[in-house]
C-alpha cells in the first residue's frame, strides 16, 4: 500500500526519493509526490500517473533540494486525484511551512477537520492527512520535534508520518503507531522509509521502530524518544534489502516471471531441511508445540486460502483440531481464547495491518504460543511471534500473489509433518515419502507449467466471459477459492468457488453455457463425488474446463474440456493444481488487455485497516 521515504542529505536527495519510490512500487498506489526545502521555501510536485510520470515532473521543473519527503498513495479518504495525492502543506499557500506524508488511517480526522477549520484552516483535499498537516502547523512553536510528539497524542488510529518544516531546514520529524516504519543510517545523512527495500543501494544500517516511537532526523544525528516521550535505544540491524525488482527478462509481465520462479523458490524455502524437526521454526520450538493441542490460523486473501489448506492437511496428518480465521474478523468478535493454542500467523509481507491486530487480540487473550509464516525475514510479523518460519520467494511485485502463497503451502506443509512427528503421529517411513516428495515438488510443478499451451487455448474462451465458477472438495476447495480470487483480481471476471458437493445448494441456478466451471478434478477418495457433479452441470448445459489427473479416468467431450495433470501428488496435489490456476488468470487477462501487474483498486501490502 502507501509508502513513505524520507531524507536529510549534504547532497541533493531528489535521486534517492524517486529510486525509494520505484522500489515501493510494488505495494500498490494510484498517486505519488514529493516535497524538498529549496532555499527557504517548500517545493512539491504530485501525479496521478506512475512514478516514472513523476521524475520526467521534477526533471522539468529542475526541483533539487537536501531535505525532503516522498510517498506513493492508495486512496482511503478521498478519490486518487493530484489535490489528494501527498506530500501535503499546511497552510495551504505559496508560503507553506509544513510538508508532511501519511500511511494508516486517522479514525477521528472528522472531530479534528471541524476543530482545524474552526481556527481557521482551509482544506483542499478529503483525507484524513491534510488534518495532521494543520494539526502540525498550529501546534508548532518553533521545535518540530516536540510538536510531533505533542501532535500524535490527538490521533486516534494507525499511522506512519514524516515531516519536516519550513523553519528548520535540516530536519525530518517521522513517527509510527500501527503502521511500520524503519530509519535509515548514512554518513552525514539520515534516512526514513516504510519498507528497507526503498533504501536498497543507499544504506543498509536499518533501525526498525517501535510501537507510538517518535523519530528526529538531523545531518549527524538521530533522536528517538519511545511512546511516553522517554529517549530511547533502537537496535541498528544491517539489512541487505534486495535491490529492486529484477529484471523481467523474456517474461512478459511481473506476474508471468513469478508463476515460472516457483520451482526454484520453493527449492530455496526447502533448502537445508533434511528432516522433519521442530528447531526449523526457532529456537524452543519443541517445547511450544508439546504444550499446545489445537491450531489458531490468522490471516487474510491469499494467505487466508494457504490457511485452509493447511487446515486439511494438520487435522488429518497431525490430528490436532485447526480453526482458521480471517484477521479482520478475528478481532471484533467474541471468541473462546485457550492458552494451549498454537496461533499462527500468515503474511507475505509480514507488515499487513489486520492480521497483526489479529494476532495483538490473541495475545492479549491469553495466547502466547506464536508463529508465524512470512516471506520478510526483518518484518513486524517475525518481530511480533516466538517462532517463524522464513519462506524465500524473494521480492514479489506482482499484486496478485502466486509465489508467495506456494512456498507458504510448502512451509506449512512442514508445520503439518512436525506437529504430526512432535504428537508421535509421524513414523519414520512416512517422514522419508513425504519429504522425498516435498524435494521433488520443484520437478513437479515444472512439468506443470510445460501445460501453459493448452492452458492459453482455455484462456482465449475465457476472456470473453464475464462469469465464472470454481469447483473443489476436500482440500482443493481452499484452491478453489484461491483460482476465483487470481481470476477476479487480474482478468476482471467476477469468479466464484465453492465446494463441488454444495452446487445443488443454490449455485446450481447460475449455470449455464455462458458459465464456464472450472474444476479441480485430483484422483482422490472424492473422485466418484466430484464426477456426479459435474454431471450436475453438464445437464444445465454448463462448460465444464477440468484440470484432471492422469488416472481419474476423466475425458474431453461434449461440453468438457480437460487438461490432465502430468501427476498425481497426493496430500501435496493443492500446489501443483493451483498453478494451473494460476496460469488460467494470467491468460485470460492478458487476453484482456488489463494491467496485470497493477490491477485496478488493489494494493500489494495492506498497511490499513
Amino acid at each position: 500500500m502507501c509508502g513513505i521515504v524520507g531524507a536529510v542529505a549534504q547532497r541533493n536527495i531528489t535521486p534517492i526519493l524517486v529510486e525509494g519510490l520505484k522500489r515501493l512500487e510494488y505495494r500498490g498506489y494510484d498517486s505519488c509526490g514529493v516535497a524538498l526545502h529549496v532555499n527557504g521555501k517548500l517545493e512539491r510536485s504530485r501525479s496521478t500517473s506512475r512514478v516514472a510520470d513523476l521524475e520526467k515532473q521534477l526533471a522539468e521543473v529542475g526541483l533539487d533540494g537536501f531535505t525532503g519527503i516522498a510517498h506513493t498513495r492508495w486512496a482511503t479518504h478521498g478519490a486518487p486525484a493530484s489535490h489528494n495525492a501527498h506530500p501535503h502543506f499546511s497552510p495551504n499557500s505559496d508560503n507553506a511551512r509544513i510538508a508532511l506524508v501519511h500511511n494508516g488511517i486517522i479514525e477521528n480526522h472528522d472531530e479534528l477537520r471541524a476543530e482545524l477549520t474552526a481556527l481557521g484552516y482551509v482544506f483542499q483535499s478529503q483525507t484524513d492527512t491534510e488534518v495532521i498537516a494543520h494539526l502540525v502547523d498550529h501546534m508548532y512553536q518553533g521545535d518540530l520535534f516536540d510538536t510531533v510528539q505533542q501532535a500524535v497524542k490527538r490521533l486516534h488510529g494507525a499511522y506512519a508520518i514524516a515531516v519536516f518544516c519550513r523553519e528548520e531546514p535540516h530536519r525530518v520529524v517521522a513517527a509510527r503507531q500501527g503502521s511500520p516504519l524503519i530509519v535509515g543510517l548514512g554518513q552525514g545523512e539520515n534516512f526514513v522509509a516504510s519498507d528497507a527495500m526503498a533504501l536498497a543501494g543507499t544504506t543498509d544500517q536499518i533501525i526498525y521502530l517501535e510501537e507510538g516511537d517518535v523519530v528526529d532526523l538531523q545531518l549527524g544525528r538521530t533522536w528517538i524518544v519511545d511512546v511516553n516521550g522517554r529517549p530511547a535505544e533502537r537496535a541498528v540491524k544491517t539489512v541487505h534489502a534486495h535491490t529492486g525488482a529484477a529484471e523481467l527478462g523474456p517474461y512478459r509481465h511481473y506476474m508471468q516471471k513469478e508463476i515460472f520462479e516457483q520451482p526454484r523458490v520453493i527449492g530455496d524455502t526447502l533448502e537445508g531441511v533434511t528432516g522433519v524437526m521442530p528447531e526449523l521454526f526457532g529456537d524452543g520450538a519443541y517445547q511450544v508445540f508439546k504444550q499446545i493441542d489445537k491450531v489458531l490460523i490468522l490471516a487474510c486473501g491469499t494467505s487466508y486460502y494457504s490457511g485452509l489448506t493447511a487446515k486439511y492437511w494438520i487435522e488429518s496428518i497431525a490430528k490436532v483440531p485447526v480453526n482458521v480465521e480471517i484477521a479482520s474478523e478475528y478481532r471484533y468478535r467474541d471468541s473462546v481464547p485457550d492458552p494451549k493454542t498454537l496461533v499462527v500467523t500468515i503474511s507475505q509481507s509480514g507488515e499487513t495491518a489486520d492480521t497483526l491486530a489479529a494476532l495483538k487480540h490473541a495475545r492479549s487473550l491469553g495466547m502466547e504460543h506464536t508463529l508465524t509464516i512470512c516471506n520478510v525475514a526483518t518484518s513486524a510479523m517475525v518481530r511480533e511471534c516466538k517462532l517463524a518460519y522464513i519462506t524465500r520467494a524473494g521480492v514479489e511485485v506482482g499484486v496478485a500473489s502466486t509465489k508467495a502463497f506456494t512456498t507458504q503451502l510448502a512451509a506449512l506443509f512442514l508445520l503439518t509433518l512436525t506437529l504430526a512427528q512432535v504428537n508421535g503421529r509421524l513414523t519414520d517411513e512416512e517422514e522419508s515419502n513425504h519429504l522425498k516428495a516435498m524435494r521433488h515438488l520443484p520437478s513437479a510443478i515444472t512439468a506443470v507449467l510445460a501445460l501453459e499451451p493448452q492452458i492459453i487455448a482455455w484462456a482465449d474462451d475465457f476472456a470473453r466471459k464475464e462469469n465464472a465458477l470454481f469447483l473443489g472438495r476436500g482440500m482443493h476447495y481452499p484452491i478453489a477459492l484461491e483460482g476465483a480470487l487470481k481470476l477476479k483480481e487480474i482478468s476482471y471476471i467476477h469468479a466464484e468457488a465453492y465446494p463441488a458437493g454444495e452446487l445443488k445448494h443454490g449455485p446450481l441456478a447460475l449455470v449455464t453455457e455462458e458459465m464456464p466451471v472450472v474444476t479441480i478434478a485430483p484422483n482422490d477418495t472424492l473422485i466418484e463425488k466430484l464426477k456426479s457433479n459435474m454431471q450436475e452441470v453438464r445437464a444445465r448445459g454448463g462448460q465444464l474446463y477440468v484440470f484432471a489427473d492422469a488416472d481419474s479416468r476423466i475425458t474431453s467431450g461434449d461440453g468438457v474440456h480437460v487438461i490432465r495433470m502430468p501427476e498425481n501428488y497426493g496430500q501435496l496435489s493443492p500446489i501443483l493444481h493451483v498453478v494451473s490456476l494460476q496460469l488460467l488468470a494470467y491468460h485470460s487477462a492478458l487476453a484482456r488487455g488489463t494491467d496485470v501487474d497493477k490491477p485496478r483498486n488493489l494494493a500489494k501490502s495492506v498497511t490499513v485497516e
